[in-house]
């Protein structure tokens, strides 16, 4: 199949949209949407067709409480980390969409799925989390492109969220998704917004021994500059 320019063109409009989103109105999914998602997130691509990604849907009020507390605690010790007038900053941003959220989602990775078996991951076992990062990224499109917000909460330490979702072992945790209908549409990335951190152009630098060059100023360096 051949894709026209007009379809290449939507498609970098939904790679621009594509925004990690915090702000969340509660209006539910409607699950035919979410089995669309789940149909999408299936596509992902997966080295040696390992598919180690596992996905639990977190409804629980109790489980939901418990993970915005571990939140809670992980981000007051990163805020603690930082100088005081960095913190200040740190602790303005708006870095979970927890309490309106109406979709959460646990990823989990399986470090040692019968799937593929081996297939491209004896010299490289983290290709295993990178196929969780590719299925993740797959389903944020997807929910782009049904005019769907998705944010992903980092800031949670991994051995507690195991353990919290009583998961087998060999199962590590990679994320936990917020998906909903955004509050408000924007295409510019939130910690650009809020002056936190500029974007970084992506170049493709030439290979060649020795010293890499200088790494590329960033987007608002260049617009000052």
């Amino acid at each position: 199949m051949k894709f026209t320019a007009d379809e290449a063109a939507l498609l970098g409009r939904i790679l621009t949209w594509r925004r990690d989103v915090r702000h969340f109105r509660t209006d539910p999914v409607p699950e035919p949407i979410l089995a669309e998602l789940q149909a999408a997130m299936a596509l992902a691509p997966s080295v040696g067709n390992a598919r180690p990604w596992r996905v639990l849907r977190v409804e629980d009020p109790g489980l939901r409480r418990a993970v915005a507390a571990e939140f809670a605690r992980c981000n007051a010790a990163a805020a603690a980390a930082y100088d005081p007038g960095t913190r200040a900053e740190y602790v303005r941003l708006k870095l979970a969409g927890l309490d309106a959220a109406p979709v959460q989602l646990a990823v989990f990775t399986r470090t040692d799925p019968a799937a593929g078996r081996g297939l491209g991951r004896q010299t490289m076992p983290e290709t295993l989390r990178q196929s969780t990062a590719m299925a993740v990224h797959t389903l944020w499109l997807a929910a782009r492109a049904r005019n769907l917000g998705l944010g992903m909460v980092s800031i949670l330490d991994p051995r507690v969220m195991e353990r919290l979702f009583a998961v087998p072992a060999g199962w590590e945790f990679g994320a936990y998704l917020c998906i909903g209908w955004p509050e408000t549409e924007d295409d510019t990335p939130l910690l650009h917004r809020t002056g936190w951190q500029c974007n970084q152009p992506t170049e493709w630098r030439m290979a060649a021994p020795g010293a890499l060059p200088p790494d590329p100023r960033s987007i608002c360096q260049q617009k000052k500059g």
